[in-house]
């Protein structure tokens, strides 16, 4: 019988832990399915892609979630309300999507009981969806970027730019939502701005994972707990395979094979 073939696309995609989990979870649930990853620099040939490789079922990462959205023939309510799509299931010639993401994110926090009040740093496909989430779930979510201009997309939720950020709420939570510090050693916002947030935090969360950031690095300076994306990576990721398999598997079952990629 023919493997299955999925796959994660993106730029960068070269770290991703996309296919040892997956993978683990194909060989430990014996499910024909193989996964691979493609670096996909031009988002517009995304949907040929699909087609032309053959491709059952991809995540999409950065910075595809938004160009995702669009090439997608059928979508989930949630994925319509967020305008992001990370997983993307093909069924005969639709493409169907979903964002797993969020719900992945809003697990990943499950820990910090009593926390509400959450800043973001950064405006884009993946803050966007993590933000209307925790929204529905009784958290009060600020967003912070660089330009005014992603902004535009949050009208339901406070929004500011590095030069009008002024210290208004106690934030528990601090979120890196960029890719800051993935490829090199630099800050989400400017340090000045960090200072600034640490007497409330609670935590430091950064959606990167496996590798301590700059962002992490000043948290741990400062005796604030942190928390990668190793957690929000691992339940997107059991999420996403779910609807790969057409919910053959339950959540447990493809935890237990998945986790073993982060041991």
């Amino acid at each position: 019988m023919k493997k299955k073939l999925f796959t994660i696309f993106g730029n960068p995609v070269n770290h991703s832990k996309s296919p040892l989990m997956h993978n683990l979870a194909f060989k430990g649930l014996n499910y024909s399915g193989c996964y691979t990853r493609y670096r996909l620099e031009d988002g517009s040939k995304l949907r040929d892609k699909f087609f032309e490789l053959d491709i059952t079922g991809a995540n999409i990462t950065v910075p595809h979630k938004e160009i995702a959205f669009e090439i997608c023939d059928e979508l989930d309510e949630f994925a319509k309300r967020v305008r992001a799509v990370n997983t993307i299931v093909r069924r005969g010639d639709k493409l169907y999507g979903y964002n797993s993401d969020a719900l992945g994110f809003l697990k990943a926090i499950e820990e910090f009981k009593g926390s509400k009040r959450v800043l973001f740093l950064g405006a884009g496909g993946t803050a966007k969806a993590t933000s209307i989430i925790l929204k529905d779930a009784g958290y009060e979510v600020t967003i912070l970027n660089r330009s005014a201009k992603r902004l535009e997309q949050y009208p339901n939720f406070k929004t500011y730019t590095f030069e009008s950020f002024k210290l208004e709420d106690d934030y528990n939570l601090i979120v890196n939502m960029t890719s800051a510090g993935l490829k090199d050693e630099s800050l989400p916002c400017p340090i000045n701005i960090l200072e600034t947030l640490i007497s409330s935090a609670k935590a430091f969360i950064d959606v990167i994972y496996g590798k301590e950031t700059p962002f992490l690095k000043f948290a741990k300076q400062h005796n604030i707990p942190t928390k990668d994306g190793s957690d929000m990576l691992l339940y997107q990721g059991i999420i996403a395979f779910e609807k790969f398999t057409n919910n053959r598997f339950t959540f447990k079952e493809i935890e237990q094979y998945m986790k073993k990629a982060f041991y």
